[in-house]
């Protein structure tokens, strides 16, 4: 694998891979299967392939009704459009009677970049784990985007998966054993926690790298399942270290800040700062720019961790 992957690249790939052998697979999209890279699965299985229109109310509609009749569907769309205006097909037609259908949403996030705040969802992983029954699954590179989606097509139920537009890092090689619900310990650590998502998980291991320098010992975690999530990793965190700093390219406000505060407010008590957008909308520029004006770069998980120990 490259150097630096787009996490919807690595789920237009897995698309194909695992279509081959699974035959009950169905894929949808809402006119963007260039964007959302589920293309190449449309070339390679045509008979299995449906593009909906930009309709992604009625997309989703559909999606119920062939897993209902007992096809495994994948439907995607920019996560503005899924988690946002499908909102209520997603919770009453899919998580309601509990359908297969895997809610696969690309372009989350700032690191959109030009598209602008129309097309920046900062509040579709709050949306999607309030549904009850609903799965949300935030993976951090190629790797565990891959072996994501293969886990959302093999779970029973609805799963919605966050993936963005940009090429990010590549954090994991493909001995990875991704499990749903349980966290990744990317690196130990004493002095203080780092609770990452998503891209912000490279981010984590840039500023653990940099305050090691300063004889800060960081422990760094992936929870790229953010429901359910990993209480036992979380508590072990919170009662071991001095301190929980959450990283995430998505609102503070019931992501997965709130999941962490949530889990530690039960069980441990713990000091927590919180990386993520601050009750803002999005607007237009470079990614690197984007994450330099919302403070959610290395730089500002550095900082939040110094004043946690």
């Amino acid at each position: 694998m490259a150097d630096k992957m787009a996490t919807r690249q690595a789920y237009g790939e897995a698309l194909v891979e695992i279509g081959e052998k699974n035959r009950n697979l169905i894929v949808m999209d809402a006119d963007l299967s260039k964007s959302t890279m589920t293309a190449s699965f449309g070339k390679t299985y045509p008979d299995r392939f449906f593009n909906m229109g930009i309709a992604e109310q009625n997309m989703y509609a559909v999606a119920a009704g062939m897993a209902a009749s007992g096809k495994t569907v994948v439907a995607s769309t920019f996560a503005m459009f899924a988690a946002g205006r499908a909102f209520e097909i997603i919770r009453n037609s899919i998580c309601y009677p509990k359908l297969n259908v895997k809610i696969c949403a690309t372009h989350a996030g700032v690191t959109v970049g030009e598209d602008g705040a129309s097309h920046q969802a900062i509040e579709d992983i709050s949306l999607m784990r309030s549904i009850p029954g609903m799965t949300v699954l935030n993976p951090s590179d190629g790797v565990s985007a891959k072996k994501a989606i293969e886990a959302a097509i093999n779970m029973q139920g609805p799963c919605y998966v966050r993936l963005g537009r940009a090429s990010v890092p590549v954090v994991y090689d493909d001995s990875l054993d991704f499990q749903i619900g349980k966290g990744i310990t990317v690196k130990e650590g004493k002095d203080v926690t780092v609770i990452a998502t998503g891209i912000m998980v490279n981010e984590a291991i840039i500023a653990a790298e940099q305050l090691a320098g300063e004889g800060i010992d960081v422990r760094v975690i992936d929870i790229h399942t953010i429901k359910p999530i990993d209480e036992e990793i979380i508590i072990r965190a919170a009662k071991e270290t001095k301190g929980i700093v959450t990283a995430e390219e998505h609102s503070v406000i019931g992501g997965l800040g709130s999941a962490v505060a949530e889990v530690t407010a039960k069980a441990a008590p713990a000091k927590i700062k919180m990386i993520g957008i601050q009750d803002r909308f999005g607007q237009s520029g470079k990614p690197n720019q984007l994450m330099e004006e919302y403070e959610i770069t290395a730089a500002d998980i550095v900082k939040a961790c110094r004043e946690l120990v």
